[in-house]
C-alpha cells in the first residue's frame, strides 16, 4: 500500500508534468501558426497584407492581384477593360468585369449619380487623369459631358458591354482597388484563414485578430496635405473600410484650389466642406464606391444617404467655415468601434 502522504506527492507531480506538457504543447502549437507578412506594389500602389497561417501565399496573392489588373485596369494597355474601352467588339467582360459594372449601376442610382466610373473624360479634360489638359471651357464641358453616365453602358447577358458612343469609357478606380481587397480575402478564407488584415492602398478588410491577440487597429488620417497625425483610431475584429479625400489632390486654378473629384452631374470639380470620407460597409468594394461619391456630395446630402442606408457607417471630416479647423460627423456604428478594447 503506498502511504497517503506519498501518493499525495506523486499525484501532485502527475498534475503539475501534466500541466506543463499541456502547456508546451500549447506554445508549439501557438508558434507553429506565426503571422505572414506580405507586402508590395499593385495598381500603382503599396499593399500590406497580414494573416495568421503556416503557409505563405505571397506567390499566389500576388498572381491574383496581376490577374486582377489584367482584367480591369485602364492603365494596363493590355487589358480586358482596354479592349472593351477601344470599342473592341470581339471581347466578352469577364465575372470580374461584370460584377463591377452591375454595382456600380446600383450604387450610381443609390447616389444620384454622384458614383459614376465613366467620369474619365471629364476627369482627363480637367487635367487630373492620364491625359493632362487645360482648365476646360463650358463648351468642352458640355460636348463630353454626353459620354458620362452609366445609361451610357449596357452589359448583355453573354457579357458583351455595348457603348453608346466610342467616346464612353469605364474607369473602376475608383471601386477596383476595394473589389481587389474584398477578393484577397475571400482567397484567405478559402485556406482556412480568419485572423488577416489586407490592406491595398488605404482600403480594407479586416477579420479576427491580431498577432497579439487583440482586434485589428486602424488608424485615419488627420485630413492634411503636411500633417501625418491621426484623427480617430477603430478597433474591430470585423471591417471592410475604404477612405477617399481631396486635401492631398488638388490643384491651383486661377488662384484656387480645384480637387480632384469631379462631380459627374456637372462636369465640374466638386467643390463642397468635406475633406475626407471614410466609410464602413459589409464589402470594401462598396465602401470603396460610397466614399468616393460622399465627397462629391458633401457632408448634408452624405448623412441623408447614411441615414437611409442600413449597413454604411461613417466618419466624415469637413472643413468649418473655411478655416483651418475641422468638423467631425461620425453614425453610431462608427463611434462604436472608435472605443478601445
Amino acid at each position: 500500500m503506498i502511504p497517503i502522504r506519498n501518493f499525495k506527492g506523486w499525484l501532485a507531480a502527475v498534475i503539475f508534468l501534466t500541466a506543463f506538457i499541456i502547456i508546451r504543447l500549447t506554445g508549439i502549437m501557438e508558434k507553429e501558426t506565426p503571422y505572414c507578412r506580405n507586402e508590395g506594389i499593385i495598381f500603382s500602389t503599396i499593399y500590406h497584407i497580414t494573416y495568421k497561417s503556416n503557409t505563405d501565399y505571397r506567390d499566389s496573392i500576388e498572381a491574383l492581384l496581376k490577374r486582377f489588373d489584367n482584367s480591369v485596369s485602364p492603365f494596363n494597355g493590355k487589358s480586358l477593360i482596354t479592349a472593351i474601352n477601344s470599342g473592341d467588339t470581339a471581347v466578352r467582360a469577364d465575372k470580374w468585369i461584370k460584377t463591377l459594372i452591375e454595382r456600380s449601376a446600383e450604387i450610381s442610382q443609390a447616389t444620384g449619380g454622384a458614383f459614376d466610373p465613366t467620369v474619365s473624360p471629364l476627369v482627363n479634360l480637367w487635367g487630373f487623369g492620364y491625359k493632362k489638359g487645360l482648365t476646360p471651357d463650358k463648351a468642352s464641358i458640355d460636348t463630353v459631358m454626353k459620354y458620362v453616365g452609366m445609361k451610357n453602358i449596357t452589359l448583355h447577358p453573354d457579357g458583351r458591354v455595348e457603348k453608346s458612343d466610342s467616346s464612353v469609357t469605364l474607369n473602376f478606380s475608383a471601386i477596383a482597388k476595394g473589389y481587389a481587397v474584398d477578393l484577397t480575402a475571400e482567397y484567405l478564407r478559402s485556406k482556412g484563414i480568419t485572423d488577416y488584415l489586407v490592406e491595398i492602398g488605404g482600403e480594407i478588410v479586416a477579420s479576427g485578430h491580431n498577432p497579439v491577440g487583440k482586434k485589428w487597429s486602424v488608424g485615419i488620417d488627420t485630413p492634411s496635405d503636411t500633417a501625418t497625425t491621426l484623427q480617430r483610431v477603430i478597433h474591430a475584429d470585423k471591417l471592410a473600410m475604404a477612405t477617399s479625400g481631396n486635401y492631398r489632390n488638388y490643384k491651383i486654378v486661377n488662384g484656387r484650389r480645384v480637387w480632384h473629384t469631379i462631380d459627374p452631374r456637372t462636369g465640374q470639380p466638386a467643390q463642397n466642406t468635406l475633406l475626407s470620407a471614410t466609410v464602413l460597409a459589409s464589402d470594401c468594394m462598396t465602401a470603396d464606391a460610397y466614399a468616393t461619391a460622399f465627397m462629391v456630395l458633401g457632408i448634408d446630402e452624405s448623412r441623408k444617404i447614411l441615414a437611409a442606408t442600413p449597413g454604411l457607417e461613417a466618419l466624415l471630416i469637413y472643413a468649418v467655415n473655411d478655416t483651418a479647423a475641422y468638423g467631425e460627423y461620425m453614425t453610431d456604428g462608427f463611434k462604436k468601434m472608435t472605443k478601445d478594447e
